[in-house]
């Protein structure tokens, strides 16, 4: 089994402004910790372009000419807190192909897992709306590729401390894409209560403020895995934010590096259960750059198996 790192130098020059959280130091640290020995002989594989054809799957038309419209300003924002610079699209169309391309390696060949080091974050992109530092819902764009490629049941798995309000809306009212999120409550964006089901194929797991490993593990282990298993999906995808670990300063949750390896190796398991092996995952948030190394390293090492 090998994991393919997807990214792209574009990645690294959507710039935010001075002093946004969403920084391209994020993806520094994430490269750095990629960049440990042991990690050394996995492949490294240029992200393409996502199509508009492919952002069209789950993003209205209006979305997609506003982030890509040559003719905009190119400093400009998209919400209070959500900016484009000049090269932003261009890292928008990378973060999105990035998760299409991992998915169409890991269909050719499961024993391929996959990470996406990839910004701007996606999982709060609506429908619609950019939002929340998201520009492209770049883990929809692949879940609904994957659908058109003739695979049956997708299972998106998010554990970054904020609820991807833009992942469960997209698949509302789609039965054959499994969401399931753990993530802080009260916090941005308010989504993600427990009753918040869609056609049944959406699990949310709201955590209090200050909850840590236990509360965390015990989630997965009650809720969401049992989920995962009953509806046997033939590909993984992992909406990856490490922004619920304890030096995070957007969010107060309690986790550490140790949780993230924990429910990676639980996501390989139910991958090689019931997809042959098949999974992708792609950054989201996490703010401390300390908190990003670590997690990322231990992340990726359970990948690896």
């Amino acid at each position: 089994m090998s994991v393919a790192i997807y990214t792209h130098p574009s990645c690294r020059e959507h710039d935010t402004g001075p002093g946004h959280p969403e920084s391209p130091a994020r993806l520094a640290a994430v490269l750095e910790a990629l960049a440990e020995p042991r990690f050394a002989a996995l492949p490294r594989i240029e992200a393409p372009r996502a199509t508009r054809a492919q952002l069209a799957r789950v993003h209205a038309p209006a979305l997609i000419e506003q982030v890509l419209d040559p003719d905009a300003p190119g400093w400009r924002p998209l919400d209070a807190d959500t900016w484009m610079s000049p090269a932003s699209a261009e890292a928008a169309l990378r973060a999105a192909g990035a998760v299409v391309a991992a998915v169409d390696a890991s269909l050719a060949d499961p024993r391929r897992r996959a990470f996406c080091a990839v910004r701007p974050p996606g999982h709060h992109a609506t429908p619609d709306q950019a939002m929340g530092f998201c520009l492209f819902n770049n883990v929809a764009v692949g879940a609904a590729h994957a659908l058109a490629q003739g695979v049956e049941r997708v299972a998106v798995v998010d554990f970054d401390v904020h609820h991807g309000n833009g992942t469960q809306d997209i698949f509302w009212n789609t039965p054959n894409v499994l969401y399931a999120s753990s993530h802080q409550s009260p916090l941005y964006p308010g989504s993600g209560a427990r009753d918040e089901v869609g056609a049944g194929n959406i699990v949310n797991a709201p955590l209090l403020p200050e909850s840590g490993s236990a509360a965390f593990r015990a989630a997965y282990e009650i809720l969401v895995l049992p989920a995962l298993e009953a509806f046997a999906p033939q590909l993984v995808l992992i909406s990856a934010g490490f922004d619920a670990h304890r030096l995070d300063p957007l969010a107060n949750l309690n986790l550490d590096a140790d949780d993230y390896a924990w429910l990676t190796a639980r996501l390989v398991e139910l991958a090689n259960r019931h997809a042959e092996g098949r999974l992708v995952s792609s950054l989201e948030g996490g703010y401390s750059l300390t908190a990003l190394r670590e997690s990322t390293a231990a992340h990726v090492a359970a990948l690896l198996g």
